[in-house]
């Protein structure tokens, strides 16, 4: 069903993982799209046409650093010249480090906000005067379970997902009459390259792949299982489609039930 036909979905961190995963679906639903992430070019080049090739829609990638508010400018000009507007932003991408709060180091830290709070904010002052212009707009802001819950050694981690809930619900409710709606999704430990390699790690010393998740997962998902990167993209897709409409501010698990315990 290509109920966002026509739409531009610029979704950041989407040339793997969960953002390629939400590519693939805006692409289903019709969506012309901006990738954004750092792969080789020929990678790049690939994926842009198998997306094309396979969903009939338009791509443009741009490489911006999510660190320098300049280069996030130029993705936005770039996809509105192109688009000639945002209809959907998704702000995906992130950066991970894991230290104990004594020992975190302090550009990872300025970095991880940067990519994980600060590259939200400006994408969306950027993209929202033109969806207001148009009466229609739809912001999807990836945090994690980690937002709802605190870790160990994850400080940045769980700042800045933290974070972004509040910048969620502060611009649901100063959208709420603009036909803008602005919703987080929280995923639990899910298909990702990240917990793959660690998966693949643990199978190096030994165990078979079903243990190797069973450690991962250990304490987490009270399903036991993974979450597939491709259901967080339907709800992504579902959160931009006629039927939510009415759903603004909302902070939605997506944890295999890991944040009801």
């Amino acid at each position: 069903m290509r109920f966002l036909a026509g739409k531009c979905a610029l979704i950041t961190g989407s040339v793997r993982g969960l953002g390629l995963a939400a590519a693939r679906r805006f692409a289903e639903a019709g969506c012309h799209l901006v990738l954004n992430g750092f792969e080789p070019a020929q990678d790049i080049d690939q994926l842009r046409r198998d997306i094309e090739d396979r969903y009939d829609v338009r791509t443009l990638y741009h490489g911006a650093d999510l660190r320098r508010r300049d280069e996030i400018e130029s993705m936005i000009s770039s996809a509105c010249e192109a688009f000639e507007a945002v209809d959907i932003l998704v702000n995906n991408a992130v950066i991970r480090h894991s230290a104990p709060v004594e020992a975190f180091g302090t550009v990872e830290w300025d970095d991880g906000i940067a990519v994980n709070v600060t590259a939200a904010f400006h994408t969306i002052r950027l993209a929202v005067p033109g969806m207001k212009r148009r009466g229609w707009g739809r912001i999807v802001n990836v945090s994690s379970i980690y937002g709802l819950r605190g870790a160990v050694n994850r400080v940045n981690y769980v700042t800045s997902k933290t974070a972004l809930l509040g910048l969620t619900r502060a611009v649901a409710l100063e959208t709420v009459s603009d036909g803008i709606t602005c919703n987080a999704v929280c995923p639990g430990t899910t298909e990702t390259p990240v917990h793959e390699a660690t998966i693949l790690a643990s199978m190096a010393e030994g165990q078979s792949r079903a243990e190797s998740e069973r450690r991962l997962l250990t304490g987490k998902q009270p399903t036991g299982k993974l979450i597939a990167a491709d259901d967080v993209a339907a709800l992504m897709v579902f959160l931009c489609g006629p039927e939510s409409q009415h759903i603004t501010g909302a902070i939605l698990p997506i944890d295999g039930g890991w944040s009801s315990g």
